[in-house]
């Protein structure tokens, strides 16, 4: 019997109606039955502005981050899409984890992107800059599926329910290949 995995959601927006909030929630009820993983969310709500004047004794909210990073088998990182990039909000966030070099907390870790964006693209623009980020994190990311909520005003209820089936599907088969690829990256 394999161990239960810990994958860490982490939410590119502080928004409290943010679609990709939304979707990490949805993410959290979809992990497939078998998988034996759960889905844990942290805030990014109180990391401060990274400054490298302070990396050598981060904030708490930081230190709180990181650790959390380490203890998880995965990442799933629900990324929003400003400017054809990456929110600078996660942008911040994936800098004080990866910080002072030679102590990143991302260093090996597989990890899995989701996006929501109000446009016909879905956030893809965003997903892509992200990747290029994991390359010098040392990140093992999840190549598909790719999940991409377009038009994601349409694909969520009042309530902050997804209710696109589609999409429901694409994360649950993201969901169990990123539970395999963790488990294999482990042997």
């Amino acid at each position: 019997m394999n161990s239960p995995l810990t994958i860490l959601g982490i939410a590119g927006s502080l928004r409290q109606g943010s679609y990709n909030r939304m979707a990490l929630r949805a993410a959290q009820q979809l992990v497939p039955e078998g998988a034996n993983a759960k889905i844990e969310i942290f805030d990014l709500l109180g990391i401060p502005v990274f400054n490298q004047d302070d990396e050598k004794t981060p904030p708490a909210a930081v230190t709180e981050f990181k650790k959390r990073i380490r203890a998880a088998d995965a990442i799933l990182i629900a990324t929003p899409e400003y400017n054809y990039s990456v929110a600078g909000v996660l942008k911040n966030a994936i800098d004080w984890a990866s910080r002072p070099y030679g102590d990143s907390a991302w260093n090996d870790k597989p990890v899995a992107i989701i996006s929501a964006s109000g446009g016909v693209l879905g956030g893809a623009r965003a997903q892509y800059h992200l990747r290029q980020s994991f390359i010098f994190l040392n990140m093992h990311p999840l190549n598909l599926p790719e999940v991409m909520i377009a038009k994601a005003q349409e694909k969520f209820d009042a309530n902050g329910n997804l209710t696109d089936d589609a999409a429901k599907k694409l994360i649950q088969q993201l969901l169990q290949n990123l539970v395999d690829w963790t488990r294999r990256l482990a042997k």
